[in-house]
């Protein structure tokens, strides 16, 4: 079952980490997120990036959708 990552709070996407394909382990960031100047890593249960669902320097909601894991 894939594993649907969302955003916790509205924040700027500063930097995209991965890309589709890429192989990551569980408590790897995947991206880091910007809010009133705090980095937040956002991290993976493990698993194949299958989408990136935002860009950086996009500015996301609270729940949106950033990226979809596999994690087989």
């Amino acid at each position: 079952m894939t594993q649907m990552i969302n955003a916790e709070m509205s924040a700027s996407v500063w930097r995209v980490l991965v890309t589709p394909g890429t192989e990551v382990e569980a408590d790897e960031p995947i991206l880091i997120l910007e809010s009133m100047k705090m980095e937040i890593p956002v991290m993976s249960d493990g698993g194949r990036v299958v989408e990136i669902a935002v860009s950086q320097g996009e500015i996301v909601q609270s729940g949106q959708h950033l990226v979809t894991v596999d994690p087989s």
